[in-house]
Order: structure tokens, then C-alpha cells, then sequence
């Protein structure tokens, strides 16, 4: 295990947060509305104007067929329900990076009609991975109140010594749940492990769902894209969507790294992970691979993705954190999520207390670079003023017409945000609690049209994960 000292490089904090005390009454969703990229509040006052304007697809040069969109207001919050106590391999304190449903798990789920299991990472450091049984969900702002889930499979390392887990820098992680593609086999937990510097390192493959087998695939490499856009969300794409876009190309995978070196918003591919029966050899470059969101442009064996302001996503800043991604369905609607720590205000590159730090500042003679402030703000990084915790919305249409070549992959912008700081039992940034991400990892239950979003350092240093209907 890294020390504690590691753990200060990984999290990092702003002042500035002001304590928010929801109320027990699931919050009105604010909206970001498509064409002024101006949140707003959507109440029964709400001029009918504004709410058909909200709904409204994005302008594009190029035609984009018509589809109904899940928005905002669909999502009827359910509650949340706490973690169980870890092994002594992992637990559930500092976690947050990975999160799959698998519909086969917990056969007495349905006594609370909450049926299946989930797949979780635990801590950080770590990155073992345990399955866990869904409580129903409890809304109330004690955490006392809340059920907790019981542990199906305790922490394990499913990645065997594909990486050296314990060795990398700022690790970044996922799991996705598939079932097979191709009739081969019962369904894999596929998986992405990355970290904070890479260039074109394997990142993905699968483990079988019992956690104590051996039997794992992989890793691979996702075509030639650079791991700064493919090595840490990852979850399922629609068969129906799939087939009709990308054949075979059910997982989803992708990357936002902050700063300026995985372009300008959340990176997103579609892939094809191979047959269970012969899966591809470790190291292999996977080539089934479609490009859905990626602002800027990978320039061949360039770690870094060229980009500039004309292909940012609206109002992306520096400081965002992008950390979870699911693809919502619900009747005939849909969406492409991301849920992540959005930055406001100014951002800037430097120390948590607002201390700058120029690129070139060590060039200089003498240097230039400002002192570097005492704990807890001596982590240098891109800060900003305040962070909210959201989720922003695409289109699934304007990701087939870049898949199709109709348009760039920069072009498609998020139509609506949910601000979820009100459902949160702590929406703060804390210095002395090393805690710089509010939110974390998604699962999406196609079937029963659940979403789950871990809440990071809620309950004491454990994650809480949230429960939220998906609605027609």
C-alpha cells in the first residue's frame, strides 16, 4: 500500500465551498439551457417557452435525424444507502473510481425490490475490486437512517500482475459489466486501469466475475489513441445502438484529463472487445474502434491531444473533473452521461489558495516560481475558485453522426445539466480531509432504469452511493 503521503498527490482541494444543508424534498433539477449555455431552474412558473427551447437539438451544420432525449427532470431521485466494511485486503474509504450493475447478483434483492449486484473499486491506493449486494434506498439527510449493503465478494486484485497496481502515480479506474457478445461465453467484468501520466500503454481487458478465478484477458491498447483519452470511464453501449452504428462495438470507453493535454472536454470511443472463447493477446492494439467525443485531434504517436478553443466543449474549464460516464436508456429516449466535479469561477494552475505557477516559471534566470504554500495546499495543479457536482447530458444522435463522419468530433455539446450538489450528504471540497472530487464513478441498471453515482468521503472516509429512477 502507498503511504498516506501518496494520498495527498491524488486529492486535491479548494477553499471557497459554502456548507449546503439539502432538504429531505428531492431538489428541483436546474437546466442548462443549449443555446445560451445559462443554468436554470425548471418550476411550475418556468415559461413553457424556456422548457421547449431546453429540448430543442443542437444546431449543426450537418443534419442530425431527430431523438428524443432523456432530460433532467426525468430522473426522480430514490435515496441513497451506504457501504460495508472492507478485508483486510481493501475497503470502501477513499473510493470512488469504478462502479458496474451485473443483473445476475444478490438473488434475495428482490424481497426489497432492488434485484442484481454491484462491482465496486475500493480505495484508491489499491484498486481492488469487491461485489456488493443493492439496499433500498433510503432519502434522508442522517446517514444513520440509510441501509447499508452487504459484501457478495470481498476485495480482490483482479488484474493479477497485468499492472503494478501499488507503483502508479494518481492510479484512475472502471469496471464495466457485458454479457458475451458473440454467444461464447456467460458475460465478462471488463475493466480499465490507467494513471495520471501515460502515453500508449495497455489499459483494458476482463476478469471473470467470480473474483477468486484466474481467468483474465488482456490488457489492450485502444487502437492508437494516447491513454490521456481512453484509460478511465468505461461502461455499455445499447445493442440496439451498436448494431445499428458501430457493429460489435458494445463498451464505451474514454478519458477527461484535466488541463490542456486531453483536449477540451470528455474523450469517448466505442470498442470491440473480442470473443470471450479467444480473446485478443495481452498488448494487443484493438482496431474495432469508433470515435464518439474528442475535443481536439490525435495527432499520430503525439501523447498530448492538438486542440484549441474552437473545439472545447461549452464552458469546459481547467479545473474540470469528468469522472464517471453511463449511457442512459428509458423506453425510446436516451442519453450519454457524465457526472464529474465542475469547476466555476476562475481557474488557474498553481496551489489550491490561488498561488499561480507559470509553465516556464523554472526557465527564467533565476526562476520565477512563487514559494510553495505549507500542507494542505502545497499539491500544485489546476484549481479553481468553486466546484459544483453535475451531470451534463448528449445527445446520442449527434454521437452516431460523428460516428458516421457527419460531423466532427468536437462538435456534439452537452443539451441540459443536472446539478446534484442537494443530494449530496457533504458537497465540500476539505483541505484537512484530502477530498478534491464530490463525485465518482456510475452504474446504470438498463432494465429496472436505475443510476447509481458514488458520493466520495460522504460517510466518515467511505463513499455513499446514490440512487436515482430513470424515467420515460
Amino acid at each position: 500500500m502507498k503511504p498516506v503521503g501518496r494520498l495527498l498527490a491524488v486529492i486535491v482541494i479548494v477553499l471557497g465551498m459554502q456548507a449546503c444543508t439539502p432538504s429531505l424534498t428531492p431538489p428541483t433539477p436546474d437546466v442548462l439551457t443549449p443555446d445560451t449555455g445559462q443554468i436554470i431552474t425548471l418550476t411550475p412558473e418556468t415559461p413553457e417557452s424556456v422548457e421547449t427551447q431546453e429540448q430543442t437539438d443542437i444546431p449543426s451544420p450537418h443534419p442530425i435525424p431527430a431523438n428524443e432525449n432523456i432530460q433532467p427532470e426525468n430522473l426522480e431521485y430514490l435515496g441513497a444507502f451506504r457501504l460495508p466494511d472492507g478485508n483486510a485486503e481493501s475497503g470502501w474509504e477513499y473510493s470512488g473510481q469504478g462502479l458496474t450493475y451485473f443483473a445476475g447478483g444478490d438473488s434475495n434483492g428482490a424481497e426489497d425490490g432492488f434485484t442484481g449486484s454491484l462491482f465496486g473499486i475500493g480505495n484508491d491506493q489499491k484498486l481492488q475490486v469487491s461485489e456488493i449486494s443493492i439496499p433500498a434506498p433510503i432519502i434522508s439527510r442522517h446517514l444513520d437512517d440509510l441501509n447499508t449493503a452487504t459484501t457478495l465478494q470481498g476485495f480482490t486484485d483482479i488484474t493479477g500482475e497485468m499492472f503494478n497496481l501499488e507503483m502508479m502515480d494518481l492510479p484512475i479506474a472502471d469496471l464495466a459489466y457485458l454479457p458475451s457478445i458473440d454467444g461464447s461465453g456467460t458475460g465478462k467484468l471488463h475493466f480499465v486501469f490507467g494513471q495520471h501520466f501515460q502515453e500508449f500503454n495497455p489499459s483494458n481487458g476482463w476478469h471473470d466475475l467470480h473474483l477468486s478465478s484466474t481467468e483474465a484477458a488482456g490488457p489492450w491498447i485502444v487502437d492508437s489513441y494516447t491513454n490521456y483519452v481512453t484509460s478511465d470511464y468505461l461502461f455499455d453501449i445499447p445493442e440496439n445502438w451498436a448494431e445499428a452504428i458501430a457493429p460489435g462495438q458494445r463498451l464505451a470507453t474514454g478519458r477527461f484529463r484535466e488541463g490542456v493535454w486531453g483536449g477540451g472536454g470528455p474523450a469517448l470511443f466505442a470498442y470491440n472487445p473480442g470473443s470471450e472463447a479467444a480473446p485478443p493477446v495481452a498488448g494487443t492494439k484493438l482496431t474495432e474502434v469508433t470515435p464518439l467525443l474528442l475535443y481536439g485531434v490525435q495527432e499520430p504517436g503525439m501523447t498530448e491531444i492538438i486542440s484549441d478553443e474552437t473545439m472545447w466543449m461549452n464552458d469546459y474549464q481547467l479545473a474540470d473533473h469528468w469522472s464517471g460516464g453511463a449511457w442512459l436508456s428509458a423506453g425510446d429516449k436516451g442519453a450519454v452521461i457524465f457526472v464529474g466535479t465542475k469547476a466555476l469561477g476562475q481557474s488557474w494552475y498553481g496551489f489550491a489558495n490561488g498561488v499561480t505557477w507559470a509553465y516556464d516559471c523554472a526557465d527564467h534566470t533565476p526562476p520565477t516560481c512563487p514559494e510553495v504554500p505549507e500542507w494542505p495546499y502545497e499539491n500544485r495543479g489546476y484549481w479553481a475558485e468553486d466546484y459544483q457536482a453535475q451531470i451534463i447530458f448528449f445527445n446520442p444522435a449527434d454521437l452516431a453522426a460523428v460516428a458516421r463522419g457527419d460531423i466532427q468530433t468536437w462538435e456534439p455539446q452537452p443539451y441540459a445539466t443536472l446539478v446534484l450538489d442537494d443530494y449530496l450528504f457533504n458537497p465540500e471540497i476539505n483541505p484537512g480531509e484530502y477530498k478534491r472530487d464530490l463525485v465518482g464513478a456510475v452504474a446504470f441498471d438498463r432494465e429496472h432504469g436505475r443510476l447509481y453515482v458514488i458520493e466520495r468521503l460522504a460517510d466518515g472516509y467511505k463513499s455513499v452511493i446514490h440512487v436515482w429512477a430513470v424515467n420515460p
